[in-house]
Parts: C-alpha cells; structure tokens; sequence
C-alpha cells in the first residue's frame, strides 16, 4: 500500500467533484494521508536498531475525539471549586466514560477506516470511554494503515528499547475524530526521564553512611546535623506529628513506580526504626501494572525514597506501590498507569504521588494533552495526584533552540508535571524561613495554557519580573510548581544502607503524604476526599499554606526565576502546613459531602 500525501487527497476531490459534481458526499479516500506527527530526525540519546522480527504484533491505542469535548473539563472544574454546589461530587467509572465518549459518528468513521484495512472487529475494544485498542495487529499491518515505519529503538544511557516510529499519518477526514494513537512516535518514556538523586559525597555524614554505620541519625524536630533531612523533621516542619490517621482501612496513598524500581520492604522498616519509632511495622504492598516486575532483593532508589517517605509521613494508612511496566510492544508506562487506575471500580487510592517526569517537548502534543486528560478523568473520580516538578530549575543545559532558523534560548519545562489537572510539588530547603531549593523546577508550560485557577495568582508574578527573559518562556501558559516542600539532603535507606540525595523525588511523597492525612480526616468524619487540589488551594486553602518569598531555580545559563510573595515559578503557592489547613477544612466542610466516594479496599491483584 502507497501512502499519498495531503495534495493528491486535494486534486482527488476536486477531479471527482466536476466528473460526478457535489449533489451527495465524497466518501473518505482511505490511503491518501496527513501527518498527523513527526519528528525531523530519531530523539535525542536514541538509537536506530532496526525492523522487529518478523511476526511481531503491537497493541495500538487510539485516543478519540469526545461527543462534547468541554465536558470533561467543567465537570473537573465544578467538583475541585469549594464554592460550587457539586463541589467533591465525584463521578463513577461509567458517569466518566459517558461523560467522554466519542460520538456515533466517529465510531462509524473509524470502523469503516479499520474495515478497508482488514482489522477484524473482535480485535476492536472500547479501553475507556473516548480510547479504542486495536489488538495483536501484525506491525507490518500497523505501518500499512499508519504510513508509519516502527523500528527498534535504544536509549544510549539506559539501554531501554522501545519499538516506535519517527512519524505517522492518518486521513484527514480523521484528524479531527483521532487526537492521538499510541504508540507511535513517544520514546522519551519515564525510565528515561526519571528523577535522578543528587548525592552528598562531601559530608560527614555521607561518608558514615557510606561506610554502613548504625550509628543514630535521628533528627527529631530541627536539623541537627549539617541541615540534614529525616522524616521526622518534616513531621515537625508541617504539623502533621501530633496527628494519627483514623481511617486506615479506607484511605489509601498510591506510590506509581516505573523503569523496574522495586522497593524494599526490610530497607523501609530500617528506616522507620531510624526516624519514626511507632511505626516499626509499616508496610506497603505491591500491584503490578502490565507486566510490572517486583523484586524487593534488588530494589532502587527511587522506589525507596518513596515508599520511606510516603510511609513514615502517613503511617499506618494504606501505602500501596504500582510497579508499572512498559513492554516495548505496548504503551507507554505513564499511559499503562493510568489505563489501569481509570479502568477499576473501586480501590483507587485518594492520593497518588509520582516522582518522574521529563523536558515537555519531548512529548509529541497531542500526546501530552490526551494524556493530560487521563489526569482529569481521575481528579473527576476524586483523586489527588502530584507530580514531581523537575530538579534542573529552568532548564538543563544551555537551552538553545532553532526556531524557523533562528538560535534561541527557551526555558524548559517538565511534562507531566505542566497538566493543569494534577498538583507539580517544587523544592525548599532551610526553615525559619523556608527557601527555595535552588534546583527547584518551574515555569510556564508551552502547550498548556494557564487554568482558570491560576488567573489571579500568577499575573502579579509577570508583572514583578517585567520584560526579564522575554522571549524565553510563554507568559500565558500554565505555571509549575503549584506547591512545594523539603527537597534538599534528606536520608534514606537502601540495600540497608544509609543514603542521602537531594531533589523533588522527595518534595513529592511528603507532600502527597500531608494531603493523604487531610482526607483521612475528611474521611474519618463522614466525608469523601480532597480530589483534584488546585481550585481550593488557589482560593480557600491558600491561608494553610507557607509563603516561600526568596531564593530562585538557575538553569538554562541564567539566574532563573525568583521566589516572592504570593505565587511564583520556584515554589509555587508554598508549604503545605497541615494544622492550619485542617483548621480551614473544619471551617467549610458541611457533614457527608461526597461519602459516598470514600469507599476503598486494599488493592492485591496483579494487573
């Protein structure tokens, strides 16, 4: 099969509107084609490995256009807003999927599009209300309806293959009806991207660690030792010591794992014997999500920093870990997560916490935003999820960019943490006060324009930095981070070991952990959970939280931005300071709003 481009589709139509004139529809011509994305040459640090073996079947995800495509949107909107009556109204599986389902129209479009292709419709599945997969389609059929060339492909400094393409295309007829398909030409995958620790080889303390001393190293309420980090200090940085979780067996925090990061629970109970004494017994269990391994003999970094953290901040509320895989042949991990959690009934946690990410436009567009909408469809069934928002403050590198021939520096952002439907937690370091930890990540998001939520809260910032690094960042998209906490030289354990490491790695599960505590309170007294954060912490909730007003995110070759009263793209709205935000859920919240929503289980299956 020949894929023909744009202009031949064009002269097609016009040769056969004067042959049979314009009195009844031109149906769609299937092998004339539109690049829907590609990329000029293979992504950065990949490598080209060649065809796949013969035989080789992908999984084929499509991501289609909603009946009504504000809805989904407003309805978020409506349940995240403290002063709306459907606020914490949270909706089921099935309200969601209808809420985004596709219209009839386009159905009948895209099965006639797969019937001239030969795809059976038994290999045709409804994944989620606006998502088809297209099942075990032989990739050399997936090239033939794609226009597209998949190849193997691996990553220089991870060795994870991936089997992708560089571009693909669609009809026109159905560009507006597929928003995306996946996977095509996403390579830069969380296992590439993940948060790297920044270790502390220079201290006494890491060379005492690095030596596997027992010595104590407790830090129990100020940084005794060189402003060194423990759970127990941000316990008492953040007023949630004195507070014990009383809805244990229905409150849950999700910790979402990627690029075969196992935890340890041996490793998590040393460090709660190390920083949190009452809770010797913590555990975590652990779901595997689309071949997820779970292997706590070798476990990594990031995987233990955490569970650590999640556990000793929440203890003893459920933590569950989702060890979420990728197999080259399928989708991506970010798209496998949420596929697993929008797909259950029941049994999703009420906090979810992540700690990677990666540069936005590494993110084909129309990728990010489907993916983006994922978010908004869990905030919808009253999860609260954070995202990491990057340790390389504005940018890493030089951040030059050719733009229509023209060499410029653009700052550079981080996807997911850029969605405006999930909460991006920045960096601090110190206390009294509290600043900026200089890798904090943040700015302004260049595909996501700025949310409703932030329209009074980021102007004044823009308007204090003036023409500074004009030109370099986009005035009018979403601002990152919207809160922050502790990222700075904070311990933990691995393969019993005393470690210490520095990043939003950690910023993330301390403050997802804070808010999990809200919603056991909110729970324990009869009512449903937070959900989708931002429109109360912008309003109401904004008085809970910790005004960070100096120190700045250098990156990109420049001083970045800088910390100041109010909001600004370093540590966002500030530190979360449980007391004071419980007293303000006390304050509005009527008996029973949204109950019905708290019911939960523990999670054990294999997915």
């Amino acid at each position: 099969m020949q894929c023909h481009p744009l202009r031949l589709f064009v002269l097609s139509i016009l040769a056969a509107a004067l042959l049979g004139g314009l009195a009844t529809p031109l149906a769609p011509r299937w092998n004339e084609t539109k690049v829907k994305h590609a990329w000029h040459t293979i992504p950065e640090n990949w490598v080209d490995l060649g065809h796949p073996s013969a035989g080789t079947t992908i999984d084929l995800h499509l991501a289609l256009k909603s009946h009504d495509e504000d809805a989904l949107i407003d309805a978020l909107y409506e349940v995240s807003d403290p002063d709306h009556p459907r606020y914490r109204s949270y909706l089921s599986k099935e309200q969601v999927a209808d809420l985004v389902a596709p219209h009839a129209d386009t159905l009948e479009l895209i099965n006639s599009w797969l019937k001239h292709f030969g795809i059976p419709p038994s290999s045709v599945s409804r994944t989620l209300g606006s998502w088809l997969t297209l099942t075990g389609v032989p990739v050399s059929q997936a090239n033939d309806i794609l226009c597209a060339s998949y190849q193997l492909y691996n990553h220089v400094e991870t060795n994870h293959t991936v089997l992708r393409t560089i571009s693909y295309s669609i009809p026109e007829a159905l560009h507006e009806h597929i928003h995306t398909i996946v996977p095509t030409t996403y390579f830069g995958s969380p296992p590439t991207e993940g948060r790297k620790l920044r270790m502390h080889p220079n201290s006494a303390v890491w060379a005492r660690a690095e030596a596997g001393s027992e010595e104590s190293v407790k830090v129990l309420s100020s940084r005794d030792l060189e402003g060194y980090v423990s759970s127990s200090y941000v316990r008492w940085l953040y007023n949630t010591a004195g507070y014990r979780p009383a809805a244990v067996d229905r409150n849950v925090i999700g910790i979402a794992g990627y690029d075969e990061q196992y935890p340890s629970p041996k490793d998590l109970g040393l460090f709660m014997t190390e920083f949190r004494t009452d809770g010797e017994d913590a555990t975590f269990s652990v779901v595997q999500v689309q071949g997820g391994g779970n292997d706590p003999d070798t476990p990594g970094i990031e995987a233990n920093l955490d569970t650590q953290y999640s556990g000793a901040m929440t203890y003893p509320t459920t933590n569950v870990f989702y060890s979420t895989g990728g197999a080259l042949e399928t989708l991506d991990p970010f798209v496998n997560f949420l596929f697993y959690m929008l797909t259950k009934e029941t049994r999703i946690p009420q906090t979810i916490t992540t700690s990677y990410g990666g540069p936005e436009y590494n993110f084909p567009l129309d990728y990010a935003t489907r993916v983006c909408r994922l978010f908004a469809e869990l905030g919808l069934r009253g999860v609260s999820a954070f995202f990491a928002s990057g340790d390389s403050g504005v940018g890493k590198g030089n951040c030059l960019f050719e733009v229509d021939g023209h060499v410029s520096v653009h700052f550079i952002p981080e996807f997911p943490a850029t969605c405006p439907y999930l909460t991006s937690v920045g960096g601090t370091t110190n206390d009294s006060p509290e600043v900026a930890a200089s890798l904090s990540g943040g700015g302004f998001s260049k595909y996501f324009a700025r949310p409703p939520y932030q329209a009074n809260a980021v102007p004044p910032f823009l308007q204090t930095l003036g023409d500074k690094y004009q030109g370099y960042y986009n005035p009018n998209g979403r601002g990152v981070p919207d809160i922050s906490a502790q990222a700075l030289k904070f311990f933990y354990f691995h393969k019993g070991r005393l470690r210490v490491g520095s990043g939003t790695s950690a910023a993330t599960p301390i403050a997802a952990g804070i808010f999990s505590l809200l919603d056991d309170y909110l729970i324990s007294t009869g009512n449903g959970p937070l959900g989708f954060l931002n429109g109360w912490l912008y309003g109401s909730g904004l008085p809970g939280l910790n005004d960070i007003i100096s120190g700045s995110n250098p990156g990109c070759d420049t001083d970045g931005f800088t910390a100041i009263a109010g909001w600004d793209p370093v540590t966002g709205l500030g530190t979360p300071d449980f007391t004071k935000l419980e007293d303000i859920i006390d304050e509005w919240s009527p008996p029973n709003l949204g109950a019905s929503s708290t019911t939960n289980q523990l999670p054990t299956e294999t997915a």
